[in-house]
């Protein structure tokens, strides 16, 4: 299977870069074909400008700013995104990301008024995270990203995909045999992908 890897941290020291590099190989050794989006390794522009505003429901050209990052959403089989959770939301980088490439025509079309999904290519969806807040400070403020995950783009993608979400809770409190405990899980469940 064709995976494409979204990664959204800016420190390759981080827990998150060791998730990423997890994710990776495990995948790999899967025997799956990866295909690595590194968001700031690619220095990803997040901002959606006027003009592509203005052109965002033009079909004919809402892509030709992003027409590389379209072009490898639509040719995966599935999706694994590898981010933090930052004040109960994905960074900056990862939300202009669906803005500019999770576009009408790429990621959804319209359908007697109604939405439907466009990225039926994508079988499976994964998100792998690290929230700073425990896991009830972010049940208390609705766990937006968890929502964004398993119900917006559960929107975009084949119906009835199957849909995993791994967070790490309260990471800042961790120790390092729970921290090790999560890479294992994650490659576990990447393996099994």
């Amino acid at each position: 299977m064709r995976v494409l890897v979204l990664f959204a941290h800016p420190v390759e020291t981080s827990f998150g870069a060791a998730l990423h590099q997890q994710v990776l190989s495990s995948l790999r050794e899967a025997g799956h074909e990866v295909d690595d989006l590194d968001l700031y390794g690619d220095d990803f522009d997040p901002r959606l400008t006027r003009e592509e505003r203005l052109g965002y429901h033009e079909l004919d050209t809402n892509t030709s700013s992003v027409a590389d990052y379209v072009e490898r959403l639509q040719k995966a089989d599935a999706l694994v995104i590898v981010t933090p959770v930052w004040n109960f939301g994905y960074p900056a980088i990862l939300k202009g990301f669906f803005d500019r490439v999770f576009l009408p025509g790429v990621s959804f079309e319209m359908k007697d008024g109604k939405v439907a999904p466009c990225l039926h290519n994508i079988k499976k969806l994964a998100v792998v995270t690290t929230y700073g807040g425990s896991r009830l400070r972010a049940f208390l403020v609705g766990d937006p990203p968890r929502k964004i995950a398993t119900r917006v783009l559960r929107a975009t993608i084949k119906p009835a995909a199957p849909i995993s979400y791994h967070a790490l809770y309260d990471m800042n409190r961790r120790t390092q045999a729970e921290r090790e405990a999560f890479l294992a899980l994650v490659a576990a469940k990447m393996e099994a992908f």
